[in-house]
C-alpha cells in the first residue's frame, strides 16, 4: 500500500488493475484516484466515489447510492458529480470494472469538454 493511503484505496487500486495503473493523489483530506491524467474516483472517509453523469446515474440511483457532498465555505451544501460505490461491487470485481470503466469514460469526456471551453474563452 502507498504510504499514507487507506486500506480501501489499496483494495480499490488492486481490483482495478485491468484498467491500467491507478494512481492515488492525496487531496483535501481524501484521495483522488487517477488513470493517466484523469481523476475518475475519489476516497473520502474510507468511502470510494465514482464519477457520475446522466449515462450512469440511473445505475447508482437503482443501487441506492447518493452523491458526495460537503459544506462549502459559505455554509451551503456542495454536491459533487461523484457518487458512492455500492459496497457489493467490491465483492464482484468484474462488475466493478464495468462501473469503473464508465466512470473513467465520463471523466475523460468531461476533461475534454473542459479543455474545449477553455480554448473558446481565449
Amino acid at each position: 500500500m502507498a504510504r499514507g493511503m487507506s486500506g480501501i484505496v489499496d483494495l480499490f487500486i488492486e481490483l482495478l488493475e485491468p484498467l491500467g495503473p491507478v494512481r492515488p493523489r492525496k487531496m483535501f483530506g481524501g484521495t483522488g484516484l487517477y488513470v493517466d491524467d484523469v481523476m475518475f474516483a475519489l476516497e473520502a472517509g474510507e468511502v470510494i466515489y465514482l464519477k457520475v453523469a446522466d449515462r450512469n446515474r440511473p445505475d447508482f440511483e437503482a443501487a441506492g447510492s447518493a452523491p458526495f457532498s460537503y459544506e462549502g465555505r459559505d455554509g451551503q451544501n456542495v454536491i459533487m458529480s461523484y457518487w458512492y460505490l455500492p459496497e457489493h461491487l467490491l465483492d464482484e470485481p468484474d462488475e466493478l470494472l464495468v462501473w469503473a470503466r464508465k466512470a473513467l469514460e465520463i471523466a475523460r469526456s468531461s476533461k475534454t469538454k473542459a479543455r474545449a471551453r477553455k480554448k473558446k474563452k481565449k
